[in-house]
């Protein structure tokens, strides 16, 4: 099954889509035909993770290569992007390559497995402003861990300079709802403030490749 590399062994892409609920299913469907006929057979690839927001409006690949110019050569390949004809009915609502800067706590089990609940807090940040936020993200990881529901919490920057995410595994909803109502956990959604814009969806992880 998939790992998160704290290591940094990997590139990791985050495509984000935004869907009307409808046809959250058809854009699942849709991308894991790509993965299976196309993707997982392409040089450098490790691995992809499809998640489905809870609110039924996002879809989320969560995808790993082995250098950045795998990846490159992967969407630079005509032959392979026409095969992905149909994935271009829907929207992006958010792409980049990020490397992970923060893995909390050192003892996780940093698997993606089918069923998880993933809490994704997407960070749209100055590029001036990025390794700042990163700095307070090691800082106030320890509030959050508190929360004896978070199984891990993994801070990405993105390649470009514009984003950060963190990509948090949960054990349940219930756990991460305490985490919104305890006044204990305030300080956490204030510490970006003045440097990023903040936004986040619950997911669960619909399909992995490798399978689990």
């Amino acid at each position: 099954m998939p790992t998160i590399a704290k290591n940094n062994d990997v590139i990791t892409v985050i495509i984000i889509f935004a869907v009307e609920a409808e046809r959250q299913q058809e854009l699942i469907d849709t991308i894991i035909e790509f993965l299976e006929t196309t993707v997982k057979h392409q040089s450098g690839f490790v691995s992809s993770s499809i998640h489905k927001s809870i609110d039924g409006v996002r879809v989320m690949n969560y995808a790993q290569w082995k250098t950045l110019e795998d990846y490159q050569a992967f969407i630079n390949n005509s032959e392979v992007q026409a095969k992905a004809a149909k994935l271009s009915q829907f929207q992006i609502h958010e792409s980049h390559i990020y490397e992970v800067v923060v893995s909390k706590p050192d003892d996780a089990t940093l698997n993606i497995a089918k069923g998880g609940l993933i809490h994704l807090a997407e960070f749209r940040v100055k590029p001036e402003n990025q390794m700042r936020l990163v700095e307070l993200e090691k800082e106030y990881v320890g509030v959050s861990l508190q929360n004896p529901g978070l199984l891990s919490a993994n801070f990405h920057r993105s390649l470009d300079g514009v984003h950060n995410v963190n990509y948090g595994q949960w054990r349940s909803l219930a756990d991460f709802e305490e985490l919104l109502k305890d006044p204990k956990y305030k300080p956490l959604s204030e510490y970006w403030q003045g440097l990023a814009e903040n936004k986040f969806h619950l997911y669960e992880v619909v399909y992995t490749q490798p399978t689990d």
